[in-house]
């Protein structure tokens, strides 16, 4: 094992200890906040893994959150399957609509790539829409307690919930990792950086790219579904366009091809609003300001930045 390998290890598994034990002294509000943040920045992996490992910008990962929420929440609403087959059956179906979407949006590439991943998040936002019979439209629907527990675990409990987020950031966190120390992830990474050469050398292109959105439809759809199990709501606003455009602005502010920036960048941007607006109604404007700054001063983002600036070894 080299010594970088070593100090990354060591790094993320501090960083996951960190959170394990904040569970014990975090107060009620930071605790819940805290559980919540996991679950987002798992959202914000997938997309990274896309976006700041492949250098594929979607606009359309909602469609693939919405997918594993919508998933799990069906299958417990209309079959009353119980809430860990919930919880699978909304992963296989988020990833099978990532690769079928992904198949058809690699036929292009730049701006027409970012476009067409928009209009078929669009497409699947107006289908939720349409079978509101379903999916109760707009409204939603609300997972009752009853069946949000697996074997035997009360996932409304407040621990529970921390400790079951806390199992879904680090599977995230650790596939992601070791995604980016494989062979697979320096392909992705030199089809990021020169796809014509990466080409030249006799990789299949198209083939890792649509593994890359397969894997980050996967983690997105494990995040949509166990935010719903875990919160126990689902609604037709996860799969709008803020929810394509939070998980990328996570990542820009953590910083893109980082594996612990979007954590960084989910909470550092959701304390920033929450902050914000205990001050003033126009919270969205600090928000704002904040960000500007951050982009004019630290472009790489946050942890991008200090990799630039300090620990060239950071993955």
């Amino acid at each position: 094992m080299t010594g970088d390998i070593r100090k990354s290890l060591l790094l993320h598994g501090g960083v996951l200890t960190v959170l394990f034990a904040s569970q014990f002294v975090l107060p009620a509000y930071h605790h819940g906040n805290l559980a919540r943040i996991m679950v987002l920045a798992s959202y914000a992996m997938g997309y990274n893994l896309l976006f700041g490992y492949t250098g594929l910008l979607s606009l359309g990962h909602a469609l693939f959150f919405a997918a594993g929420l919508y998933g799990m929440g069906l299958a417990i609403s209309q079959f009353s399957v119980s809430a860990g087959v919930a919880l699978a059956v909304g992963v296989l179906f988020g990833t099978l609509v990532g690769v079928a979407i992904g198949a058809l949006a690699l036929r292009t590439e730049g701006v027409a790539f970012m476009i067409v991943t928009l209009m078929f998040a669009q497409a699947g936002y107006l289908t939720i829409l349409y079978f509101g019979q379903y999916t109760r439209g707009d409204e939603g629907f609300v997972i009752a307690q009853a069946h949000r527990n697996i074997a035997g675990w009360d996932l409304s409990d407040p621990s529970i919930r921390y400790f079951s987020a806390f199992i879904v950031f680090s599977a995230a966190l650790l596939m992601c990792l070791a995604v980016v120390k494989s062979r697979f992830g320096k392909v992705l990474i030199a089809i990021r950086e020169n796809e014509e050469r990466a080409r030249m050398l006799g990789y299949d292109v198209d083939r890792y790219k649509l593994a890359a959105i397969g894997l980050s439809a996967s983690l997105a759809a494990l995040a949509g579904a166990a935010y719903g199990v875990l919160f126990g709501y689902v609604g037709a606003s996860f799969a709008s366009v803020q929810y394509s455009i939070l998980p990328l602005l996570w990542v820009l502010l953590g910083g893109t091809g980082t594996v612990l920036g979007p954590l960084v960048g989910t909470l550092f941007m959701f304390y920033l609003i929450d902050l914000s607006s205990g001050v003033t109604t126009a919270y969205m404007l600090i928000a704002g300001v904040v960000l500007v700054f951050l982009t004019l001063f630290a472009p790489q983002g946050l942890m991008g930045e200090l990799r630039r600036r300090a620990i060239r070894w950071l993955p």
